[in-house]
């Protein structure tokens, strides 16, 4: 068990394991099933400084479905920060205000900085461009779910990651974490630009993974078991690359055609979101909502339950999850979504 939550790099396989065991229990609760107040009286500080919507509440409602109550603050302007307060002075005096803390900064290692002034955990909820160690476990756990209901295994499997591999904390802790884990097969495929750091490939072909870089999504996948695609963050970008970077062809689009005509009819396709839904965004194509594969939508459900697991293995309250768990009394729909339907 570790104070913190603030990279992959810390995180062992049996501890792993063991939050993805973890957030099995809390499956019940998530699923608005059972009632928990084993946080009760507990106060989470949930800091964003750069824009989200899933995460922060996320977050909030795992916290809040483990019976503790958050205290939210979003953005630089409504800070102290926007009147020069330092990391160390806000995280000393959240300290003395909150039991936990999650932090999502625009700066990669802000997050490490602030946790370096408290004894309470805290959780990085994305740094720039650097990690999101929360979004890695709960993907895992998505895959380990869809794997399970498909009757695949892990071991051997073969991911595809595309999109913005540069700026994508979310791949970057992902292929990190995956590297924990039995042989894989990676495939890589991003814009001119955008390629995944080279640090990481080493890292992760360093533990026997076979990992490929491609230049388009022009080929057959037919033994593809994992699309996981992300948005193309030009938030991100240098003035430089915003002048040279022309967008995105046909040959790095996941959509229906690419799917029917390259994949197996088992591959499914995850995406950290949010997925930019607009006319000419050429991000995940929304002709394949309501489509089995995709898993976007259960993905987004998983969030609760791991951040869940997370909350409760830092905070220590593990082992006293069930002892005091009740019947919901509200309505509780059978699914949450008309996607649901499908499988």
């Amino acid at each position: 068990m570790s104070s913190h939550l603030l990279s992959v790099d810390s995180l062992s396989r049996d501890y792993v394991e063991h939050l993805m065991q973890l957030a099995g229990r809390m499956e019940p609760f998530a699923q608005r099933r059972k009632v928990t107040r084993v946080l009760e009286g507990a106060v989470l500080g949930n800091l964003f400084f750069e824009a989200s919507t899933r995460t922060r509440i996320s977050f909030h409602a795992a916290f809040s479905r483990l019976g503790g109550s958050v205290c939210d603050t979003t953005g630089f302007t409504f800070s102290s920060m926007a009147k020069g307060e330092s990391l160390y002075d806000t995280s000393r005096v959240m300290g003395g205000y909150v039991d936990a803390v999650v932090l999502r900064h625009p700066d990669q290692g802000a997050v490490a900085e602030f946790a370096e002034a408290t004894r309470v955990p805290v959780i990085n909820g994305g740094d720039g461009p650097g990690e999101h160690p929360s979004q890695a476990l709960l993907d895992l756990y998505t895959i380990e779910k869809e794997f399970t209901r498909l009757g695949k295994r892990l071991e051997g499997a073969h991911l595809l990651l595309t999109g913005d591999l540069k700026h994508g904390r979310t791949v970057h802790s992902l292929i990190k974490l995956l590297s924990l884990f039995d042989p894989l097969r990676i495939t890589l495929v991003s814009p001119p630009g955008l390629e995944m750091p080279r640090h990481l490939i080493d890292l992760v072909t360093s533990r026997g993974h076979r990992v490929e870089q491609r230049e388009s999504l022009a080929n057959d996948f037919g033994d593809l078991d994992v699309i996981y695609t992300t948005r193309i963050q030009k938030e991100r970008f240098t003035d430089e690359m915003s002048e040279t970077f022309a967008g995105i062809s046909q040959d790095f689009i996941v959509d229906r055609a690419f799917l029917d005509q390259r994949c197996s009819p088992t591959t499914i396709v995850m995406h950290p979101l949010p997925r930019d839904s607009r006319p000419g965004a050429n991000d995940l194509n929304v002709d394949l909502n309501g489509d089995p594969r995709l898993a976007i939508f259960r993905q987004a459900d998983n969030g609760i339950p791991m951040r869940m697991a997370i909350f409760a293995n830092l905070l220590q309250v593990e082992d006293y999850i069930e002892r005091d768990a009740q019947d919901v009394r509200w309505f509780v729909p059978p699914t949450f979504g008309v996607d649901d339907r499908t499988l």
